[in-house]
C-alpha cells in the first residue's frame, strides 16, 4: 500500500506554510513601500501605514462607540485603537488628539494624530469617566 507517512505530511505542511508566509511578507512589504494614497473623505475604506502606524478608516454605520454617536461618522483606528472623531458644522474634522486644529477629511486628521502621538499608544476614549 502507498500511504503517506507523518514525516511526509509534516514536510508538505511546513513547505506550504513557508510559501504562504513568504507571499504574505512580500505583499506586506510592497504595500508599506507604496506612498499613502490620498482618499476623499467619503470614498470608502482607508487602510494604510503612515510613519509606521496602521491607520484604518471605515464608513460609519451608527455602531460608533456602541451606537451612541451620530450615525454616519467614520470609525478611525490607529494601530487597532479607536480615535474619537467629530465633524464640525462647516464640514471640517477634529479629534480628541487635535481638538483645536481642523482638518479637511478623516485621513488627514488621522495622519496628524499619528504625528502628534509621536509613537505613544492611543488611550481609550471614555467621555463619562467609565471604562471604554
Amino acid at each position: 500500500m502507498n500511504k503517506i507517512t507523518r514525516r511526509q505530511a509534516l514536510g508538505t505542511t511546513a513547505g506550504a506554510l513557508t510559501v504562504l508566509g513568504i507571499t504574505a511578507a512580500a505583499t506586506g512589504a510592497d504595500a508599506s513601500a507604496a506612498p499613502p494614497a490620498s482618499t476623499p473623505p467619503d470614498a470608502g475604506t482607508v487602510d494604510e501605514v503612515y510613519q509606521g502606524r496602521r491607520i484604518r478608516i471605515t464608513p460609519g454605520t451608527g455602531g460608533h462607540h456602541g451606537g451612541h454617536h451620530s450615525p454616519g461618522l467614520p470609525t478611525v483606528l490607529i494601530d487597532g485603537r479607536e480615535l474619537h472623531v467629530m465633524r464640525n458644522a462647516d464640514g471640517t474634522w477634529i479629534s480628541v488628539v487635535n481638538h483645536y486644529e481642523t482638518f479637511a477629511d478623516p485621513t488627514s486628521l488621522a495622519r496628524a494624530a499619528v504625528r502628534e502621538l509621536q509613537g505613544a499608544v492611543l488611550a481609550p476614549f471614555a467621555p463619562t469617566g467609565g471604562a471604554a
